[in-house]
């Protein structure tokens, strides 16, 4: 296995983050009963981010958004990541957040490429305008009264469009706590390899503030690999732990040099599913709810395992968690972790045209025609 010289402290302002390890805000994954396994099995060791959450819907108090921004009492630092395109709204959310004491850190996303985003000017779009982002984090940091704020950002919008490095200046001047750089642009989406040298030339370009680099990160290895290869100051791990919520676990053990590595029995990772579905059940307030919205976890926990498509299909139109239960008991408990159970997950769409407004790539500089109508009104991605 790979080593460091000693385990690392990362700091996101006053709050110290050992081993430097972050989940991703990652739609419709990252709400609070998966953020309370990862850190289980953490040990509360970590950074645990919540999903996207749109500045205009926060502003406007919508009931779903409210509920995503639930913290458990146990979570510390409260992490909440904001997403929005007018630097009026963005400055309202923040300063909202501030007086209503709704989190300890904020991290703006401008690295999300799916078109509903992109086509507004968000997301991995906006960092193109380069006057608006100054805007933005000026906004978000002038209201953030001493609570860090953070970004997360792609390489640009295409190969032609590369916009990180000239981010990460205007993020610096701005006051911005610390960069995490996904190694990859929009039009990539999530195929292809990572560039993780963009991460250690964006490290060399900002040396003030901390860099996070992400971008496949499938085991521990990688991200012990990762920060030796890049200089980086730590790791944000998204698709990495869909269906593994104990690869946090695996990521301490590296990090403090014991190498613990879970590889847990079907029969094992059966008892996590039943509880991430409860867990689920109990956050949404109805069973049947929390069941049906685990569903698109199935696939990610039985990678590798035999069990065949009809019992996959079976388990995929569940309802309920004593149907949850009696299916996984048909299935051979027994079987160890298979290798096959390692490496990518997830998405891997390859290249993608990013759908954008009307001219917005004819001056980088120029915002005219982005306001608060560009915001979207839903969060969670």
């Amino acid at each position: 296995m790979t080593t460091l010289a000693q385990s690392p402290t990362l700091s996101i302002g006053p709050h110290a983050v050992q081993p430097p390890v972050v989940l991703a805000p990652m739609a419709g994954i990252t709400n609070a009963p998966f953020r309370t396994l990862c850190r289980e099995f953490s040990g509360g060791k970590g950074l645990f981010v919540s999903e996207m959450i749109t500045t205009r819907a926060l502003v406007e108090r919508n009931e779903k958004t409210m509920q995503l921004i639930h913290f458990d009492a146990s979570e510390r630092p409260r992490s909440i990541q904001l997403y929005g395109v007018d630097p009026v709204t963005v400055g309202k959310a923040v300063r909202m957040i501030v007086d209503e004491d709704l989190a300890d850190h904020i991290d703006l996303n401008f690295g999300c490429p799916v078109p509903k985003v992109t086509r507004k000017g968000g997301g991995s779009a906006l960092p193109y305008k380069r006057n608006l982002l100054r805007a933005i984090l000026g906004e978000a940091v002038g209201n953030a009264g001493g609570l860090p704020v953070t970004m997360k950002m792609r390489k640009g919008i295409d190969d032609g469009h590369i916009t990180y490095l000239d981010a990460g200046r205007i993020a610096v001047e701005e006051g911005v706590t610390a960069i995490a750089l996904h190694g990859r642009t929009a039009a990539q989406h999530y195929g292809g390899s990572a560039d993780w040298d963009a991460i250690a030339r964006l490290k060399e370009h900002v040396p003030e503030i901390p860099v996070l680099g992400n971008g496949d990160i499938w085991s521990a290895d990688d991200a012990l690999r990762m920060m030796r290869e890049t200089g980086c100051d730590g790791v944000v791990v998204g698709r990495g732990c869909l269906g593994r919520p104990w690869l946090f676990g695996d990521l301490v053990g590296a990090f403090d040099g014991s190498g613990a590595c879970a590889r847990p029995s079907l029969r094992e990772v059966a008892e996590v599913m039943v509880r991430h579905a409860r867990l689920l059940g109990e956050w949404i307030g109805d069973e049947s709810r929390g069941v049906i919205d685990f569903r698109k976890h199935v696939a990610w926990y039985l990678k590798g395992f035999a069990v065949g498509s009809e019992m996959r299909r079976r388990l995929a139109v569940t309802s309920s968690l004593e149907e949850l239960r009696a299916q996984l008991s048909m299935l051979d408990l027994e079987q160890p972790w298979p290798p096959g159970a390692d490496g990518p997950r997830g998405r891997t769409s390859g290249s993608n045209r990013v759908v954008l407004p009307d001219g917005w790539l004819r001056d980088p500089y120029d915002c005219a025609g982005v306001s608060e109508d560009a915001e979207l009104d839903t969060s969670g991605g």
